[in-house]
């Protein structure tokens, strides 16, 4: 993500104009844009006019400017966009004012989005513009006498080293071990969340059960693929499968899965936990929450007045923020979400137990 600019408008709401640079980037936007925001952006219109020849054709399409008043927001995820819909109240066409519209919004598309930004939501956005310079996956790939490292970025991938020398007998050959120390010390360097270990045959396990021997930091965030080739077309290879969305798929699985798995140990133990909208409100009003737990279609449905809780969860956030906690937003998609779902989509981890 990409924030190109930012204006602080009439009511105290804030533009910020956005360019989404990856599925991911969407997706985020896809919860941070609600019904009753502003959004702009160039589009396209079928416009109907009195032309004979046209009569029948249904319009046109042509290229104008529309900021829609958001009533409804759609992550088509398999169609590579996010649909945001809602009435024209601005337009470069007066005579389409009032009508509905859809706003189709692809990568590298540039909108403007006009709201109040709640706290989690900018850190969401926040969160989305670090992550396209801080790419949090690595792919190494090794053969013998070869091996390189590129890192993954939601804007593609980018060459981080190559090491060549040969291995095995003759006079320039060094020790294979080498070749591993030097990789690993790389690997190393690298602030990635998972690395994909690839390349043919069995040079790539030789390598692991050397990082694994000397670098056991690193071992439980490598996973190993099968290429036919090393370097970019080994990446190329790794990317095609689909190797990188899976990793990454899987690291957030596991950190959601962590905070799960406490959250039920301390329920289980009676211990520092608060779950259910009025325990958590009440948690965050003591200032005693030391992570909050929501997920994140719950949280859309109260934000838009459809939901049950009965709670301000905009407060509830707002104040565990103020009073030093975090908040991690679960995803619905996945187990972890689920079991939050079942006791109410809503819970917090406690600096201390209430009475």
């Amino acid at each position: 993500m990409r924030i190109a600019d930012s204006e602080v408008v009439e009511g105290g709401r804030e533009r910020l104009t956005l360019v989404p640079e990856s599925l991911d980037d969407l997706w985020h936007l896809s919860h941070a844009i609600e019904p009753g925001d502003t959004v702009s952006g160039d589009t396209t219109r079928r416009i109907q006019r009195n032309d004979e020849q046209l009569r029948d054709t249904g319009g046109e399409r042509e290229h104008i400017w529309v900021a829609i008043d958001v009533e409804d927001v759609e992550f088509a995820r398999f169609a590579n966009r996010l649909r945001i819909g809602g009435t024209i109240v601005d337009c470069s066409r007066e005579d389409q004012l009032g009508h509905h519209h859809t706003l189709n919004v692809e990568e590298h598309t540039e909108l403007d989005v006009t709201k109040r930004w709640k706290p989690d939501q900018r850190d969401r956005i926040e969160e989305a513009v670090e992550a396209t310079d801080n790419p949090d996956v690595a792919i190494a790939t090794v053969e013998e006498g070869q091996a390189y490292v590129h890192t993954v970025a939601q804007y593609g991938t980018e060459e981080r080293a190559t090491i060549t020398a040969p291995t095995g007998k003759g006079e320039y050959a060094r020790p294979r071990s080498e070749l591993f120390a030097e990789l690993a010390e790389i690997l190393a360097r690298q602030d990635v969340d998972a690395i994909i270990l690839a390349g043919p045959g069995f040079t790539k396990q030789d390598a692991l059960e050397y990082i694994q021997e000397n670098h056991q930091e690193l071992t439980d965030r490598i996973t190993t693929v099968d290429t036919s080739s090393v370097g970019d077309r080994g990446v190329h290879e790794v990317l095609k499968r689909g190797a990188v969305e899976d990793v990454q798929k899987e690291t957030r699985i596991a950190e959601e899965s962590d905070r799960i798995d406490e959250l039920m140990e301390r329920i289980a133990e009676g211990a520092k936990v608060a779950y259910g909208p009025e325990q958590v409100a009440q948690a965050a009003d003591y200032g005693a929450i030391e992570e909050l737990l929501v997920l994140d279609e719950q949280l859309r449905e109260e934000r838009s007045g459809d939901g049950e809780w009965g709670i301000d969860v905009n407060s509830v956030i707002e104040t565990t923020e103020q009073k030093g906690g975090e908040v991690t937003v679960f995803s619905s998609e996945f187990d972890p979400g689920r079991q939050l779902a079942n006791i109410g989509g809503i819970a917090a981890l406690l600096r201390y137990r209430l009475e």
